[in-house]
């Protein structure tokens, strides 16, 4: 605990140091009070925090210093000019791919002690690195066949600093929990845990290839768009090579713009490939900022750095479309229900006031334009509504709320005019009439019957069970008649017993809830942000935060 406090009290004082404190809360709106709070409290412990690179930008200088687990909430804040104003964000994009790179002998001798062999028995050519983010750096190489290839190596010591970091998350998360009760709905140690998983993941180098090897599997059909090849062969855990991806940056606007790309029609590509991919495969690239992104000479997006992937279930898919429904018809009554239905909100809330509430945010929005919505005051209330109705995070779907407000901000660092609700409507609409029509309900009655027919072998004893179970439950309720309702309900006997498939009564939208298991307040507001071209941005960002 007092190591965590020390390296917070450092936060605070790299802050101070490096100069970014004041410029960080004033591009954010920070009040005059609160500024000067922090400042006085920071003010003794500025010595005592780390200098930085001082080639870097204020903000970006700081963040760098403190570690990988910090530059990872940087890097999604310079997506979001519209929430961090325009010079923050300018400041942010360095951490993209643009940090200082660790030593090129010591990325050789990692190559060579991962692969087993000298640098020169793979490579022709092998540069310094050319690009370089939180966790790892890239260097341009040729093959021994002359094949051009990007060679990604963690960077030295990068796990040893993300534990120190995630040891302050946990030690936050915890006194949060302990000085605010209310704030335990969010779940803010699962968060951390969430997003420890999710980093890790990301330093085992292997499980990027398989998850690049994956992506482009699934994209081989789209058109205008593609990945790089791995090449398994001179891949391990610590370093990876893929082939070379050509092209402009796609934070490169100017150049995008003097190349002849059609910028609207990209920011428009890129968000409905990033819905495709989320509502009907439940995978997609996690951390489609704009340096994991090139477009080709050819006009194609090139997509990269598969370190963050995310999967969405099919029951989860399932309750987004018929959300969505509501909300594509402003239909809120259908909409609460479908909260309530999957579990989404407690069922000792009322479904007519929650259909009141989503009113009372759908209706301001519909038709504006993103430049007109105060995302400030979406998001106080937004926060209300979470917190009236007692809706919990699942911190689970984080990825994808982040991912929503990461590839907003890009399309609209593309084009400022983009309307998220325009993009969103086709691939909306296209998956609930797969999942919600006919065919779908088809494809459910098939594999009932399939979940019908691997249970068939266990149906005498489950019937025996069952029987044994209702004379108990009888008997109960005629010896106490006052008892009526406490008496173990038989078919929940046998959901118990693992039938798999077992029917279950279809609760009324006050009847349901997961009893406080599964109320994602990210569930909802990821999809009124779909509807409103940037209010699921700002809870998005804050869980992100909350996140790392």
């Amino acid at each position: 605990m007092i190591s965590s406090l020390i390296r917070l009290m450092r936060i605070g004082a790299t802050f101070r140091r490096s100069g970014a404190l004041s410029f960080a809360l004033s591009e954010l709106g920070v009040g005059f009070w609160p500024r000067t709070l922090l400042w006085a409290v920071t003010a003794p412990l500025w010595p005592f925090g780390r200098a930085g690179d001082p080639s870097l930008p204020k903000v970006s200088r700081a963040i760098s210093a403190m570690g990988p687990a910090y530059v990872k909430f940087g890097q999604i804040l310079s997506t979001r000019p519209d929430i961090a104003g325009v010079a923050l964000t300018e400041d942010l994009k360095v951490l993209q791919d643009r940090l200082p790179p660790f030593d090129d002998a010591e990325a050789r001798r990692s190559v060579e002690r991962e692969l087993g062999r000298p640098i020169a028995e793979m490579f022709r050519r092998f540069d310094p690195p050319i690009a370089a983010a939180s966790i790892a750096q890239v260097h341009y190489a040729e093959t021994k066949a002359g094949r051009p290839v990007a060679v990604k190596v963690l960077r030295p010591g990068v796990e040893r600093a993300f534990a120190k970091d995630i040891a302050a998350f946990y030690f936050v998360a915890r006194l949060v929990e302990r000085l605010a009760p209310k704030s335990r709905r969010l779940r803010p140690r699962e968060v951390v845990s969430h997003f420890e998983g999710v980093v890790l993941r990301e330093m085992d180098l292997r499980m990027e290839a398989a998850a690049g090897s994956e992506f482009a599997e699934m994209i081989r059909d789209e058109a205008a768009v593609r990945c790089p090849s791995v090449r398994w062969d001179l891949s391990a855990k610590r370093v990876l090579t893929t082939d070379w991806a050509e092209g402009d940056r796609l934070g490169d606007v100017p150049a995008l713009r003097a190349a002849g790309v059609d910028l609207p029609e990209l920011a428009l590509r890129l968000m409905r490939l990033f819905l495709r991919n989320a509502l009907s495969a439940g995978y997609f690239h996690a951390d489609l900022h704009q340096g994991n992104v090139k477009i080709g000479p050819d006009g194609a997006a090139v997509i990269y750095d598969f370190g963050i992937m995310g999967r969405i279930d099919a029951k989860t898919r399932r309750a987004y479309a018929e959300i969505l429904l509501g909300f594509l018809n402003r239909d809120y009554r259908r909409g609460a229900e479908a909260h309530f239905n999957a579990g989404y909100v407690p069922r000792t809330q009322n479904v007519e006031d929650f259909a009141q509430a989503l009113r009372s945010i759908g209706e301001p929005i519909f038709g504006q334009q993103a430049s007109d919505i105060s995302m400030a005051r979406v998001l106080q209330q937004l926060f209300e509504v979470t917190e009236r109705f007692g809706m919990e995070t699942r911190p689970e779907l984080i990825l994808l709320q982040r991912t929503m407000v990461v590839v907003e901000g890009v399309a609209r660092s593309l084009d400022p005019d983009f309307d998220m609700w325009d993009a969103a409507r086709p691939e909306v609409e296209r998956f609930m009439v797969e999942n919600l029509g006919p065919a779908a309900a088809f494809r459910d009655l098939r594999e009932s019957a399939r979940a019908l027919a691997r249970l068939g072998p266990r149906l005498p004893e489950l019937a025996e069970r069952l029987a044994a179970s209702a004379e108990q439950w009888a008997q109960r309720n005629m010896d106490d008649a006052d008892l009526s309702g406490s008496g173990a309900d038989p078919s929940e006997e046998l959901g118990a017993m693992g039938g798999e498939g077992a029917p279950s009564a279809a609760p009324t939208p006050r009847a349901r809830s997961g009893d406080g298991g599964g109320a994602p307040a990210t569930v909802w507001l990821i999809l009124v942000g779909v509807a409103s071209g940037g209010l699921g941005a700002g809870l998005g960002l804050w869980l992100a935060g909350a996140a790392g």
